[in-house]
């Protein structure tokens, strides 16, 4: 790293964040705090994540002043599975009704601004897997009480749960985060170096201040999280990020042929915010179907929100 990157990495990195739930109340100093949820099909997580956070909910003084999980067109048990652990579930369509969805999880973290009251908003995806609910402390804690940060960002050990080590025949505990190890890294690397201190820069474990992200447009599918950590740092510099290391992250395991089709989105996302032109080719992969190798394409969903300030005025 450069001595600006390393410079940033030491001063705005938690690797053992130690807030307590009582120190932040007191450093809340007024501010609300919304988690959200985004979900589909999300029936078998939803319900322990909801009710692990509960708990901060609840009292006079509560560290989390609303719980909202936002569906996104669940065909399964989530919403009742959600409501039933105590969230308060909203489904996309209620969001912002004059717009027709689009698919993709950005759009639902873009509406759930919508949906939502706090000056604080933190982000947990619903599909984790014995999920530990000191997140929540640990990613809003640098908003609270460090004075310029606007973006906290999770890192974290993410196992690949399903599959053993080619070479030891062991347990893999840290073969996750595919994309970013072989795209999004060597991306920053070569046009956004100053980032390259962001030790999981696709994390799906984030918090914001309202004030940045209502300003900032959301690319609509999986391009969203590298998109706010890109255009944070264009419109509010380096320092405006920070990090906080969250231990362990278990998560369902995408396949390959998924994670390319990610993968695909995330470019685009990112070539766009460095002003690089992205011709919109569809994703070609290759199946193999009765002996053969066949083409199978998937449309790029490059679809991005505007701001969400510019959609609903707030009084």
């Amino acid at each position: 790293m450069d001595p600006v990157t390393e410079t940033w990495f030491a001063r705005r990195t938690w690797q053992e964040p130690a807030w307590t739930a009582d120190e932040l109340v007191a450093a809340k100093a007024g501010r609300r705090v919304s988690v959200v949820l985004p979900a589909l099909d999300e029936e078998a997580t939803v319900g322990p994540i909801v009710a692990a956070i509960l708990p901060f909910t609840l009292g006079p003084d509560p560290l989390v002043d609303e719980l909202v999980v936002v569906d996104s067109g669940s065909t399964d048990r989530t919403i009742e599975v959600a409501t039933a652990a105590g969230a308060r579930v909203v489904r996309r369509t209620d969001v912002v009704p004059d717009l027709e969805p689009c698919p993709g999880k950005g759009e639902v973290l873009w509406r759930a601004l919508a949906a939502t009251t706090g000056d604080v908003i933190c982000y947990i995806d619903s599909d984790l897997v014995d999920f530990e609910p000191g997140f929540v402390p640990a990613l809003i804690g640098p908003l609270l009480v460090e004075e310029g940060v606007h973006l906290v960002k999770g890192f974290y050990r993410r196992p690949l749960r399903l599959e053993t080590s080619e070479v030891t025949g062991k347990f893999d505990n840290g073969g996750g985060g595919r994309v970013t190890e072989l795209l999004v890294r060597p991306l920053i690397a070569a046009l956004r170096p100053e980032l390259a201190g962001v030790v999981q820069p696709l994390g799906g474990e984030y918090a914001g201040t309202r004030e940045l992200l209502e300003s900032l447009p959301f690319a609509a599918g999986y391009g969203v999280e590298i998109g706010l950590m890109l255009d944070t740092y264009a419109t509010r510099g380096l320092d405006a990020i920070a990090q906080v290391n969250l231990g362990v992250r278990k998560h369902r395991n995408r396949s390959l042929l998924q994670l390319g089709v990610m993968a695909r989105q995330i470019l685009a996302a990112a070539l766009s915010r460095c002003g690089v032109a992205d011709a919109g080719g569809a994703l070609t992969q290759f199946v193999q179907v009765g002996g053969e190798w066949l083409p199978d394409s998937t449309p790029v969903v490059v679809a991005e929100r505007p701001p969400m300030r510019e959609v609903v005025r707030r009084e």
